[in-house]
C-alpha cells in the first residue's frame, strides 16, 4: 500500500512538471480589424469582446483599429473564439498578436506545443528557450489578411498542418 502512495505520488508530481512547460494561459490579445468605415463599427467589435466571460477589459486605438483585449487570470480561451467575435460582429482580422506565459519551453522551428484542445505549432523561428510573457503572431488564414496569406502559403508550404487548415492548429511566429 505504501509503495502504491508513493508511485501515485511520483506519477502526479511528474505530470505536473511536464506540464509546466506549457503555457497556460493567454493573458492579452492584440487584434487589428480589417473592414471598419466609423467609430461604430469599433464599438460593435468592442461590445462582442466584452460579452465574452474571459474578457477582463478591452481597450481600442481608432487610428490603427487595433483592439486591446485584457484577460482575466486562469482562462482557457482560444484564438478561434475571439475571430468569431470579430466576425460575428461583421469584420474580419487583419492581424492577431497573443501575448502568452512560457515556462522554459524550448521553441524552434516546427516545434509543437499544446494548451486544452489546442495546438501551437512554432513557424520561422530560431531555436531558443521561452521563458515569461512572450508576444506570438498567429499566422493562419483568418488571422492575417487574404493577400498576406496567400504569401505564407507559398513560403510555409513546407509545414504540413499549415496546408491542412485545421480549427485547432495554430501556427505561430515569435515577435
Amino acid at each position: 500500500m505504501k509503495i502504491l502512495n508513493i508511485k501515485f505520488i511520483a506519477i502526479a508530481l511528474l505530470t505536473l512538471i511536464t506540464s509546466g512547460n506549457a503555457f497556460s494561459q493567454i493573458s492579452k490579445a492584440e487584434i487589428i480589424a480589417t473592414g471598419l468605415t466609423c467609430s461604430m463599427c469599433s464599438n460593435a467589435i468592442n461590445k462582442q469582446l466584452k460579452a465574452m466571460e474571459v474578457v477582463e477589459s478591452v481597450s481600442t486605438d481608432l487610428n490603427t483599429n487595433t483592439f486591446t483585449v485584457q484577460f482575466k487570470n486562469n482562462n482557457s480561451v482560444q484564438p478561434m473564439v475571439l475571430k468569431n467575435a470579430v466576425e460575428k460582429a461583421g469584420f474580419f482580422v487583419g492581424s492577431m498578436v497573443l501575448t502568452m506565459p512560457f515556462d522554459n519551453v524550448k521553441a524552434q522551428d516546427n516545434a509543437v506545443v499544446k494548451q486544452d484542445e489546442a495546438t501551437f505549432v512554432f513557424i520561422d523561428t530560431k531555436a531558443q528557450v521561452l521563458s515569461g510573457e512572450t508576444k506570438v503572431k498567429i499566422l493562419d488564414e483568418g488571422f492575417v489578411t487574404q493577400k498576406e496569406y496567400k504569401k505564407l502559403v507559398k513560403s510555409y508550404s513546407k509545414y504540413p498542418t499549415y496546408v491542412d487548415g485545421s480549427d485547432n492548429n495554430y501556427h505561430i511566429k515569435t515577435l
